[in-house]
């Protein structure tokens, strides 16, 4: 039985859906948030349709899509409303002949992300931009057909099973390829209802394992006798290294009691990627009791905060509070160590959400000094909070 038929079951049962467990302060709470947070993206969005657009330098139309996805996930808002409008406008602008939507830089970011924002709207143009741009998204992954990305240089070759790049998808100047980007690569391909028996969903599995710290499943070294269960960045840093496959954590190392008893140090799995791990696994449709899921879902458990990005602090913190909000919803559970997420996680934001219905940067990396970005991240979670998403 796969995780949707047994989720469907679940869900037929209990007669509700996880926006019904919310209880009425936290949901009320909720969309006052959300309301507030939307008034501020309002007032950012830019002459031009986008937020933060720039006219010396490439534009990112994913940071646009970010907000504008917020957005239309309102049940309030659709495709007629002035911001979402011109904010669809904007973004296609982007689109280029052969499907790809960017700037001239980091092709499968921006086009992974704005295909999951076109998803959410009902109209022919929408349809149209995705029946086009899908398919210039499954052209980036590694594989045995890949012939090159638009900004990849290092690698324009196909890669084979054993490689370490195979299933994955980078950035596209970084070659490359890691968990993240290929988050929002599976994030689009569900979102635009590709099927799950779709060969893309195989090859990414690949690299998912390869990049979850877990013996039984991961072939490679630096996953020997591990039995963390929870997610790491990349199977390599970069290029130069991929005959080595050292692997890549953001959260450095820990000394780990091995899987015959030993003590050794092993790459760090951390809070983002696990939760865009652990939500790759369960759009990849395997069923609740694979031993990947099952290590995911117990790391998950072990490490389960709102206080931090585990294994990183502050870092990418509202980055974590998107990821752990969209796994979550996903797989339909509320209680996680004890605790209700949903709840939890409004609170937690509201107690960074300023006056003006943006939220207060907490640490600057990966962008996140933007109060833009980390707005949209933030609606989108409150939206998955409410069941929204």
């Amino acid at each position: 039985m796969t995780f949707r038929t047994l989720l469907a079951g679940v869900a037929i049962l209990l007669v509700c859906s996880p926006a019904q467990a919310i209880d009425t302060e936290h949901r009320v709470r909720a969309r006052e948030m959300a309301d507030r947070a939307i008034a501020y993206l309002r007032a950012e969005q830019g002459p031009e349709g986008g937020w933060r657009h720039a006219e010396d330098r490439p534009n990112f139309p994913a940071v646009s899509a970010l907000a504008a996805t917020g957005m239309i996930l309102d049940p309030r808002i659709d495709e007629a409303d002035p911001a979402i409008e011109r904010a669809t406008r904007y973004i296609l602008s982007f689109q280029h002949p052969g499907g790809g939507i960017h700037d001239g830089v980091l092709t499968s970011y921006n086009t992974a992300i704005c295909l999951s924002y076109l998803a959410h709207l009902r109209t022919p143009e929408s349809a149209r931009a995705i029946e086009v741009s899908r398919p210039f998204l499954l052209g980036l992954q590694y594989h045995e057909g890949f012939d090159g990305a638009p900004d990849t240089e290092d690698l324009t070759e196909p890669v084979s099973p054993d490689h370490p790049y195979y299933g994955g998808v980078g950035y596209g100047s970084h070659g490359r390829p890691d968990l993240s980007n290929v988050g929002f690569f599976i994030q689009a391909l569900h979102d635009t209802g590709l099927s799950t028996e779709d060969e893309a969903y195989k090859r990414a599995l690949v690299f998912l394992s390869r990049v979850q710290m877990l013996d039984e499943t991961n072939d490679f070294e630096y996953a020997d006798g591990s039995m963390q269960g929870g997610f790491i960045y990349a199977t390599v840093p970069d290029r130069e290294s991929v005959d080595g496959v050292p692997g890549q954590s953001q959260a450095g190392e820990i000394e780990e009691t091995l899987s015959d008893g030993t003590v050794a140090s092993r790459l760090r799995s951390y809070g983002s990627m696990t939760y865009v791990g652990f939500k790759s696994l369960i759009y990849a449709d395997l069923a609740p009791d694979d031993p990947r899921v099952v290590a995911a879902r117990g790391w998950i458990e072990q490490n389960f905060t709102l206080d931090e990005n585990p294994g990183l602090g502050d870092q990418g913190r509202y980055y974590y509070y998107l990821s752990l909000a969209r796994a979550l919803d996903a797989w339909g559970e509320n209680e996680i160590a004890g605790e209700d997420w949903r709840a939890g996680l409004i609170d937690t934001l509201a107690e960074l959400q300023s006056a003006d219905g943006s939220f207060t940067p907490v640490n600057d990396r990966w962008m996140e000094a933007d109060p833009v970005l980390i707005t949209a991240y933030s609606l989108i979670a409150l939206q998955a909070a409410m069941g929204n998403g």
